[in-house]
């Protein structure tokens, strides 16, 4: 049985307006989705402190020079919540999660040139106790990133 969003259809066109434009004003976005600039306030803010959203500026790595994005797949020995805990730390790690499959965690990494990578692989993450080995996948070409997950019908 599919769970219930605990969205109304108003919150996600509201969300949905931001997506496109996260500087949208409130009175803008009340035209577009039938409400008034102080309740499309009140919505907004009971929706970033129930923590299902928050409005972010995204960078491009790309273009603040950061010229190698990855993913690594690590293999653990013993608790992987430690060695997560441990990864955490890294500034270079930007997205983490904790997997069933081939590898135990999953990481992305962003680092402005290959040696970087070669040094964080070498010294930071292949290093940690625990770790038993990791596979890295070199991006190429990001081909879609999109951050509207729950709004779509």
């Amino acid at each position: 049985m599919p769970t219930r969003s605990p969205l109304d259809e108003t919150s996600k066109r509201i969300i949905e307006q931001l997506q496109e434009n996260g500087r949208r004003s409130y009175a803008d976005i009340g035209k577009a989705v039938g409400l008034s600039e102080g309740a499309v306030r009140q919505r907004v803010q009971r929706l970033t402190a129930s923590g299902i959203m928050q409005v972010v500026a995204v960078t491009d790595p790309l273009q603040l020079g950061f010229q190698r994005q990855a993913m690594v797949g690590v293999r653990v020995s013993g608790d992987v919540r430690a060695v997560a805990a441990e990864l955490e730390r890294i500034e270079a790690v930007d997205y983490l999660v904790l997997t069933a499959g081939s590898f135990d965690i999953m990481l992305e990494v962003v680092c402005a040139s290959d040696a970087d990578l070669l040094e964080l692989l070498n010294t930071r993450i292949r290093t940690l106790p625990g770790v038993l080995s990791s596979e890295t996948f070199v991006y190429l070409e990001l081909r879609k990133q999109s951050y509207d997950w729950g709004t779509g019908a």
